[in-house]
């Protein structure tokens, strides 16, 4: 692909079938308005790729130098994020021998708005825009790297809401229409951590054993989740979602755990133990606010703020 190059990849929150999408359940994952964006220059120093990687605040958190065509690093500010990094562009030359496989120099950045430690995605984004630029697969660079279920690559290009299966380890992606009425009533609220998705995966596969009714389950809830005309109905379903992902992983629900006084229904969107939950409630957005606040969880966003600049009641996959 010519230079100069650029690209932006959206984050991404799991709705419902966390854990389960791993094995083939269907659920539902939305891409947000905050992402990462990939910038690729030619420079005049032959033999180098220069990689400098910013925060929201365009602060550089992370520098490395390449050799290329062999992409070997020469300096890292981070040797383990410098590996992660040559993993994934050698995942990408894989499927694409003619990727970097040349010694013109090159810069690359990348930055990304939101904080790290949200869980919106920051590998996904990476691995999604950087496969847009090698012009390979992105499911097979995440399968060849980092792993999971792929729902993430998703949302990376999607234009609002989809449905998200593994079939025989293919990735199965449809756009859906899911701009809940009650939105209004609906936030995200982040905890204050990031978790560690692998952690969690690792519990779900030693408790986890009576897989498929398991999966039916999971879709019946997700296709509760789309077809939920009230609030109410809403909140029913994200409880029974959340009482069952507890059963099968042997933990206690986020509402038990951190907020038993909440005047509504509150679920764990991914990982569970750290990152965003969905809070849906019948209270004004300073009542939700101000709920939240006081517990010192301070960041909280409406429906509104957290769906892309550009989603609509008609979604198509790129």
């Amino acid at each position: 692909m010519s230079l100069p190059f650029t690209t932006r990849a959206q984050g991404k929150l799991l709705l419902t079938g966390e854990y389960f999408v791993l094995d083939g359940a269907v659920a539902l994952a939305m891409p947000v308005r905050f992402g990462q964006a990939l910038r690729v220059e030619e420079t005049a120093q032959a033999g180098m790729l220069k990689w400098s990687s910013l925060d929201e605040n365009g602060q550089v958190w992370f520098e490395c130098v390449f050799d290329v065509p062999a992409l070997e690093i020469t300096v890292a500010s981070d040797d383990e994020t410098a590996r992660t990094l040559q993993s994934i562009l050698r995942a990408c030359r894989q499927q694409n021998p003619d990727f970097l496989n040349a010694s013109a120099g090159m810069e690359v950045t990348t930055e990304t708005d939101f904080p790290r430690d949200w869980g919106l995605g920051t590998s996904s984004t990476l691995i999604a825009a950087l496969a847009r630029w090698a012009e390979v697969n992105p499911y097979q660079v995440l399968t060849n790297t980092m792993g999971g279920s792929g729902y993430d690559i998703a949302c990376a290009y999607a234009a609002g809401p989809v449905l998200y299966q593994r079939r025989k380890n293919q990735p199965i992606v449809q756009s859906v229409d899911f701009q809940p009425a009650f939105s209004e009533n609906l936030y995200f609220v982040y905890l204050g951590k990031k978790q560690n998705s692998r952690e969690g995966i690792q519990r779900y596969r030693e408790l986890t054993t009576a897989l498929k009714p398991a999966i039916a389950e999971v879709d019946r809830l997700t296709e509760r989740f789309l077809t939920a005309t009230s609030l109410n109905d809403f909140q029913q379903v994200m409880e029974e979602h959340e009482a069952f992902i507890s059963r099968a992983l042997d933990l206690p629900t986020v509402k038990s755990q951190l907020f038993p006084d909440f005047p509504g229904a509150v679920k764990s969107l991914g990982a569970w133990g750290g990152d965003f939950v969905l809070a849906a409630a019948s209270l004004s957005d300073v009542g939700i606010r101000d709920y939240f606040q006081e517990r010192e969880y301070e960041t909280v966003l409406a429906w509104g703020e957290m769906l892309p600049a550009n989603a609509s009641k008609s979604y198509l996959i790129p």
